[in-house]
């Protein structure tokens, strides 16, 4: 059996899933699009598989979660839906539940948070909700593990026994004679493609292209259900879609009404509400913003991550002194020995011993996310985003891309308007990923010590205000129009889960060790190469001669009147296509330097300005080579992912060279 996990954005699908599967899970993508696939087999019952749809509110085609979401109940027929509701806000929650219940599927309602719900003086009446919807509805507490059996009991059974809801209709009056004859006139139709007819009817009452396509509707009889929705608006005095909304709670106002008693405000809602007077206020919310964030970089950079990575970096000298000693004990091939210490251990060295800065500064991000201050942020900054053409669902991929850009662009697939998603996955890579912390720490130690986490903030907001600007001119040029409504719960303010911060955090140490070890690992043997050979593959004694100054010479003019026109940098930039974090390891290795001695050789390549420019260029152009692919594969063009490229080289070498002349003139 396959059974459809459905339900509202932060009504504990998640944790249900979890509950149900266990470990028996596994991620893919729903067929024809890249929005991941979380399925898996329900524990203790055979053969029985059950697949997390993307949260939503109602079965619209506004965005992609909402298309997927629906085009797997058509398509994949599943036998049974598990539709979770947020028993605390159970009014919204059971507008999908109606859309659901037309579909004529075999459905069980899991009212979850009910603990919550007793704990603040509220009761639904269970039975008489169930005999009200015609579907089992079973309490559980998806955080607390209660009533899971009871619900996987109630699904298998009806699954099995293929026992459909005995409810689906809602409506009366207009809305009612209108439904019912569109449901009359569709009804072959909506037969021959295995859909239910009183769902197929709603859908092109909404006018909804997908289903007059689907279901082969002809122009006589769109021009009979156009009568009829023309009589229904005449009498209800609302346009279509406000009728059948109105028809949907209407009803749902009646039933609450009989079965549900609300429960009083809980602490954490007043709590909440309370915070969010000063942590979203008028004019407290973005100075607070930036002040949290400069807390955040000044533990990490100069205290807690600062602190570990030196220890850190200690370690690895240490093992490198150790291994050098060991093979020239053992008389090593020079060249050999070479390639193991100056290009391995100094590649992938120098960055390593940034793993507990970056792992320190997920912490304390998760923190954030984990507490719900971060869905504040998206709101407050939905204003802001608004006056450059996007809406605050903008800034979630946004805020993704201090991560990473590849999950960043990823995440604009969830924006409904293809104007606001070009739009963000151009943005996006101007928000500084956590690859390039290695190259800030270096920087920043060597040139600004006393003001390390200064700059450090200072670079992503210049980051994010280059991406203003940005926005600013695309808006009235390319990408002209107005951005979608944004529409997002706020969850109350709670105690972050040592379990998620930890699984972040892990995560990211793993994805940091896996890029060390493969791309870095990599990056750092073919440089020590190129560096070492000349171009007839001698041994060069001065690493001018070689192969790789021969590359670097050809793009360093270019970056001259910026203030770094040294080949060495200008090959570092280079692999930092590959990975940000590899522009690191590349000057160690040009340099021939530790992770402890490389800030102390930068300091003959540049000076305070021109590491400034340097910093500059690093924040603002292209990211590494999987985020390129990232963008086409989300654009579906090879043309756009290069023009966006191409675009971010010329913003980059642009500001570049603005900071570093107006830094020249500061100086002098």
């Amino acid at each position: 059996m396959i059974l459809a996990l459905a339900g509202n954005q932060n009504c504990g699908k998640t944790t249900l899933f979890n509950r149900l599967t266990g470990s028996n899970q596994h991620v893919g993508n729903f067929p024809g699009v890249t929005i991941d696939r979380k399925s898996g087999s329900i524990r203790n019952v055979k053969n029985c598989e059950v697949v997390d749809l993307p949260g939503i509110y109602s079965i619209r085609p506004y965005s992609s979660e909402e298309i997927v979401t629906r085009d797997f109940l058509i398509n994949e027929k599943p036998d049974g839906i598990i539709n979770i509701v947020d028993a605390t806000n159970i009014e919204r929650n059971l507008y999908l539940t109606l859309q659901l219940l037309e579909m004529n599927i075999p459905t069980v309602l899991a009212l979850n948070m009910m603990d919550e719900v007793r704990d603040n003086g509220g009761t639904i009446d269970v039975q008489k909700l169930s005999a009200s919807l015609g579907i089992p509805v079973v309490a559980i507490s998806a955080a607390k593990n209660e009533g899971i059996d009871d619900l996987v009991s109630e699904i298998t059974e009806i699954a099995e026994k293929k026992i459909r809801p005995t409810r689906k209709d809602f409506c009366s009056g207009a809305v009612h004679r209108c439904i019912h004859a569109v449901t009359h006139l569709i009804e072959d139709h909506a037969a021959a493609v295995g859909i239910s007819p009183r769902f197929a009817a709603t859908k092109l009452v909404e006018q909804d292209p997908f289903f007059l396509e689907k279901l082969k509707i002809n122009e006589n009889e769109r021009d009979m259900i156009e009568h009829s929705v023309t009589e229904m608006e005449r009498e209800t005095g609302l346009d279509r879609n406000a009728a059948l909304a109105d028809m949907r709670y209407s009803f749902i106002e009646k039933v609450c009404s009989e079965t549900v008693v609300k429960c009083h405000e809980s602490k954490e809602h007043a709590r909440s509400v309370a915070i969010d007077r000063i942590l979203t206020g008028k004019y407290l919310a973005i100075p607070l913003f930036i002040l949290i964030m400069l807390l955040i970089f000044w533990l990490t950079f100069n205290v807690v991550g600062a602190f570990l990575s030196d220890l850190l970096s200690t370690g690895i000298d240490f093992v490198t002194e150790a291994t050098d000693k060991a093979l020239t004990a053992y008389r090593l091939n020079p060249v050999v020995h070479s390639l193991i210490i100056d290009g391995i251990f100094a590649g992938v060295g120098s960055v390593l011993s940034f793993l507990p800065t970056i792992v320190t500064l997920f912490f304390f991000l998760s923190m954030l996310e984990d507490s719900g201050y971060m869905a504040r942020v998206a709101f407050v900054m939905d204003k802001l985003l608004r006056k450059i053409g996007l809406s605050g669902r903008s800034f979630v991929p946004m805020l993704i891309g201090f991560g990473c850009s590849v999950p960043a662009i990823m995440a604009t697939r969830t924006l409904s308007s293809e104007r606001d998603r070009r739009m963000t996955v151009f943005l996006t890579p101007f928000m500084s990923c956590s690859a390039k912390l290695p190259i800030y720490a270096v920087f920043t130690q060597a040139f600004f010590p006393k003001y390390k986490a200064l700059v450090m903030v200072g670079l992503y907001i210049g980051g994010m205000l280059v991406g203003v600007i940005s926005g600013l001119i695309m808006n009235k040029t390319h990408f002209r129009g107005n951005p979608v409504p944004f529409v997002m719960e706020l969850p109350n303010y709670r105690l972050p889960s040592a379990k998620s911060v930890g699984m972040l955090m892990w995560d990211k140490a793993k994805d940091f060790l896996q890029r060390a070890f493969t791309v870095i690992f990599t990056a750092s043997i073919v440089i020590w190469f190129l560096q070492t050979f000349d171009i007839r593959f001698n041994v060069v004694s001065d690493s001018s001669d070689s192969l790789l100054a021969a590359i670097g010479m050809i793009i360093s003019p270019i970056l001259a009147p910026l203030g770094f026109g040294d080949w060495r940098v200008s090959t570092a930039l280079i692999t930092g296509f590959t990975a940000k974090e590899a522009v690191v390891s590349t000057l160690a290795v040009l340099t021939g330097s530790s992770a402890a001695e490389l800030g102390t050789v930068l300091g003959t390549i540049f000076t305070p300005v021109t590491a400034l420019s340097f910093l500059t260029f690093t924040l603002l152009y292209t990211p590494c080579v999987a985020a390129i692919a990232a963008v086409r594969r989300e654009l579906n063009s090879g043309f756009s992912a290069l023009g966006i490229c191409i675009a971010q080289c010329g913003i980059a070498w642009a500001v570049s060279f603005i900071v570093y002349n107006v830094g020249k003139l500061i100086v002098l």
